[in-house]
């Protein structure tokens, strides 16, 4: 699955003579990234957080070794490991506690066992193993002085759950014995609220012991969830505990993990099945920052330069792109991981597809990153929105993940298709579709700025009676439901509490209609409730998406929902998304839309997606395109000088009469580029490394038109001195 661990052992250089003075700011976490490395000078990122993965010792390194090498070099150090996986071989292999533990691993109906790498199985979570967790890792890592801990990816594939740990924990769960999830839709669901809840209770108990042994030494322990999106776990039939989490005392927050690997799984629209990687990945973020918002926790949004299968650097760097767009027009999310795993980044040369060759990244891309990662640094939270109408919003629900494997009863749902349905339609038409989390509702805040809701029960289930209070008292407020689905799957009728303790309904939906006081069975399609409205639609959601313009009565109710109904303007259809965040402007373009026209920004503004850093009179981003722009006009104080762009982090700024002057680091072996504007142009140039010597290749030239002076010289994590007058 995702993310090969590439266990570097270069010796790390000795620091030059900035290194010291050059520190963040130990109160800075906007930045991070993961690494099981120690520092070596090839991976020197200069974000804020270096996350060390991992407790194991290696050959000459203990792990607080480790740890103590980013420390000793600037970095702040947090800690992340798998809680499903990892390189725990002295639990499975027996050296921990004397008892093989192999046998803890997810089990497939056909009896094998999966692997995440050799002798490191995806694992049931059994006492053992959370013993295991709590004592021989997260105490280790707490000891060590680290108080930021991240469990990463807590998975339970859909097609396991035939070994015989699992089948103990069914009998124990639901009291009766374990049933085959293949051969019934209720076994199926029953399974997966099982993984769900094994997984739940694992970090649970997990985060409440970090917490506990950490205040034992006078430390503030704070837990975080470095997961896929549950749109991605739900496509991948993975389970996992996701939007429930936000609301444990335990966790303190979670990393987004969005990447080309998840975003380029193909989706149906307007019947055809292919890669949309923007909207996909725009989606993923979506649905964690709905996991969040009602509950305030921190979330850090990851993006990948490249990802784990062969491919080619053009493809990486505009997949990249796509992705890093998708997660910035996200304004109020400004904590970023800037990229797992440096040194498959930057030491690892890569397998081209369809040849033998391998490649280390190019330095054009590797300079192209470096700006795009350094923008990260600055990049504001902001209250602006994304253009278009921001009041639309899509029902998701952790069940999402019970229903996708395998399949009973000719129930097919190709490529979730039935999300895509209620999402696709309206992001391709430019409208930012919100996804709200069921688990959430019991919070105002999830429904707040929420015109229009759409809900449908053919792939996912209520998980209470209270989801539906919510949404009725929404929708007497005043709110827009569009109910659509069949309710024909083979899931409408599991053993859950729509038809248990007293209550009957055939299908889940009959328990909301019913508190409705509607009656969707007379054949009307829209319904007056309160200050509100409801409209059924008696399709499933994937009938819009999987053949060729069959989304067009669905989008009509939408837009007659929103405009009649909730009469809070038109519900505009365009093929852009725009939106600025402080000097930046973030733009993508979509392709299948009506619309086939570019989308034109004035300049001057800098192409941060230009490893050149042109300024440009204008921009033109043509469909399927996205860009992220420095926009000079949004300077402000333009007789100040500073570093607008570079592909390197800026530190020990003066600014005196006529002369500004800088240090820039960033990883050996990488190309710098940057943009200074200055009140005029520089008369004298001066480019010094960590030792005090001039470097004499240095790139320069002036714009006029932008103030801003253009510099490029090889980078040096010891430090690169600037000095400039005018």
């Amino acid at each position: 699955m995702k993310k090969l661990l590439f266990f570097c052992c270069l010796s790390a250089l000795s620091a030059g003579v900035y290194a010291q003075a050059t520190k963040p700011d130990p109160l800075k976490e906007k930045t991070a990234f993961q690494t099981s490395s120690p520092w070596m000078p090839e991976i020197d990122v200069r974000s804020d957080i270096a996350i060390v993965y991992g407790v194991n010792d290696r050959k000459g390194m203990t792990f607080e070794q480790r740890v103590q090498s980013w420390r000793d070099h600037g970095y702040q150090t947090n800690f992340m490991t798998g809680i499903a996986w990892g390189d725990y071989k002295d639990y499975f292999l027996g050296k921990w506690d004397g008892i093989n533990h192999l046998g803890v691993g997810q089990v497939t109906q056909k009896g094998d066992t999966i692997f995440h790498g050799k002798d490191m199985p995806y694992v049931v979570p059994v006492k053992s193993f959370i013993e295991y967790m709590k004592t021989a890792v997260i105490k280790r890592v707490i000891d060590a002085g680290i108080s930021k801990i991240f469990l990463e990816e807590p998975e339970f594939w859909a097609r396991a759950g035939y070994s015989a740990p699992f089948k103990e924990e069914w009998q124990k769960y639901y009291g009766f014995p374990w049933k085959p999830q293949d051969a019934s839709a209720e076994n199926t669901y029953l399974s997966s609220k099982l993984k769900y809840h094994l997984y739940y209770e694992a970090i649970k108990e997990t985060s409440n012991y970090a917490k506990a042994y950490g205040k034992s030494k006078g430390m503030d322990i704070k837990v975080f969830i470095a997961t896929h999106s549950l749109v991605n776990y739900s496509s991948w039939q993975i389970v996992s505990p996701e939007a429930s989490l936000s609301s444990l005392p335990g966790i303190d927050g979670y990393i987004a993990q969005v990447w080309t690997g998840t975003s380029r799984e193909p989706t149906y629209f307007d019947g055809q099945k292919k890669e949309r990687v923007f909207e996909n990945a725009f989606l993923e973020y979506g649905s964690m920052v709905s996991m969040t918002a009602p509950t305030g926790r921190k979330m850090f949004f990851l993006t990948d330069p490249i990802e784990d299968w062969p491919r080619d650097w053009a493809d990486y760097k505009r997949n990249y792109q796509a992705t890093f767009t998708a997660k910035l027009l996200y304004p109020m999310v400004a904590n970023y991981e800037v990229m797992p795993w440096p040194e498959r980044i930057y030491t690892h040369p890569y397998k081209v597809a369809n040849s033998t060759e391998k490649v280390l990244i190019p330095q054009y891309y590797s300079t192209q990153m470096q700006v795009m990662v350094n923008a990260l640094n600055s990049m504001p939270a902001s209250a602006n929105k994304v253009t278009g109408v921001n009041g639309v919003g899509v029902l998701m629900s952790n069940s999402l993940m019970f229903q996708r494997f395998p399949t009973h009863n000719g129930f097919e749902d190709p490529q979730f298709s039935n999300f895509y349905g209620q999402t696709l339609p309206l992001l391709k038409r430019g409208v930012p579709v919100q996804t709200v989390h069921m688990e959430n509702l019991q919070y105002a805040a999830s429904l707040k700025n929420i015109k229009v809701l759409v809900v449908s029960y053919s792939n996912m289930k209520p998980v209470s009676p209270a989801v539906h209070t919510s949404i009725v008292n929404w929708v007497k407020q005043g709110g827009v439901l569009i109910y659509a689905g069949r309710d024909d799957d083979p899931y409408q009728s599991v053993m859950e509490w729509w038809n248990t303790k007293g209550n009957k309904f055939t299908a889940p939906s009959q328990h909301m209609f019913k508190l409705l006081g509607i009656d969707p069975s007379a054949g009307k399609q829209k319904y007056k409730v309160g200050k509100g409205a409801v409209y059924v639609i008696r399709q499933n959601p994937k009938e819009f998406v999987l053949e060729a313009n069959a989304d067009s009565k669905f989008v009509d109710v939408v837009k007659q929902g929103y405009e009649t109904d909730a009469k809070v303007g038109k519900l505009l259809f365009k093929n852009s998304l725009y939106l600025q965040r402080g000097p930046y402007d973030i733009i993508s373009v979509m392709d299948e839309n009506a619309d086939s026209k570019p989308y034109t920004i004035k300049g001057p503004v800098i192409d941060l997606f230009d490893p050149q850093l042109p300024v440009l009179a204008q921009k033109v981003i043509n469909p399927g395109e996205q860009s992220l722009l420095y926009n000079v006009s949004r300077v402000g104080n333009k007789t100040k000088p500073q570093v607008l762009a570079a592909a390197a982090r800026a530190y020990q700024e003066k600014i005196a009469a006529k002369t500004y002057s800088f240090i820039v680091k960033s990883p050996i072996k990488t190309l710098n580029s940057m943009r200074v504007l200055l009140p005029a142009k520089p008369k004298t140039t001066k480019v010094t490394d960590s030792k005090g010597q001039e470097v004499t290749d240095v790139k320069t030239s002036w714009d006029a038109s932008s103030n801003t002076v253009y510099l490029g010289f090889a980078n040096d994590p010891d430090g690169i001195k600037v000095s400039l007058s005018w």
